[in-house]
């Protein structure tokens, strides 16, 4: 099952086309990565799913329902949580409030204090956040930072989270971490569309992969064939 489709997604800055005409989908229970060199359009692409930005033309559906033209309390709501490439987090209240604010606020129903502070010690735990549930959020390192900004993301209940670049700026150790985290994630049943630069996370943990380059889709498929498409080699990953 097609969790998410985009139909010839186009956004226009001006005159520019940061992404013209491109289709995409993410299956039910799959990890998807989206590459591309710098301007390529992928966190535009992200901010479109997300309703951050407004589609020039073209559709995004989720689980078949059109999408585009909802705000992004809306979206969010339904089921569609993210992160960013900056990571946003509140960063003067402490680390656990953060994953309330999601809890009590996102999700599609109305959760009560009691089932938020449930969740909001699990996702602790599942993230490896749980000693410092009281510290201020800003007081995290980067990498918690992110694992924050991820639990907070998974409070909201979604079936499809969107990463923009969770690995940027990771140690070799908490890139391996964050990769095993991505799949365990992904083994709660959440669909995954990622952005990511770590070639080795993302031909380490995707099935399938497109790259845009100038705002257009140049290419989609296995890891496999990604790393050996000619086109793909010329202007992204270099020989």
């Amino acid at each position: 099952m097609r969790v998410l489709e985009g139909e010839k997604v186009t956004k226009y800055f001006g005159g520019l086309a940061a992404v013209s005409n491109v289709d995409f989908h993410v299956d039910q229970g799959e990890i998807f990565g989206l590459i591309g060199p710098n301007g390529a359009g992928k966190t535009t692409l992200f901010n479109l799913v997300s309703a951050a930005l407004v589609l020039k033309s073209g559709a995004i559906k989720f689980k078949g329902e059109r999408i585009s033209g909802l705000k992004p309390y809306q979206i969010c709501r339904k089921g569609v949580a993210r992160t960013f490439q900056s990571v946003k987090i509140f960063g003067n209240i402490p680390v656990r409030e953060n994953i309330l604010l999601g809890a009590l606020f996102g999700t599609p129903t109305t959760m009560s204090a009691p089932n938020a502070a449930n969740q909001a010690a699990e996702l602790l735990d599942f993230v490896g956040l749980s000693q410092m549930s009281a510290l201020p959020a800003r007081e995290l390192t980067l990498v918690n930072q992110k694992r924050l900004e991820v639990a907070t993301a998974l409070a909201t209940k979604p079936e499809l989270l969107l990463l923009d670049e969770l690995m940027a700026g990771l140690t070799p150790t908490e890139t391996a971490e964050a990769m095993e985290m991505v799949t365990r994630i992904r083994d709660r049943g959440i669909a995954i569309f990622m952005i990511e630069h770590v070639m080795k996370a993302i031909m380490g943990v995707c099935g399938r992969i497109m790259v845009l380059h100038h705002g257009e889709k140049i290419a989609e498929g296995t890891p496999q064939e990604i790393s050996t498409s000619k086109k793909v080699v010329e202007v992204y990953l270099g020989e």
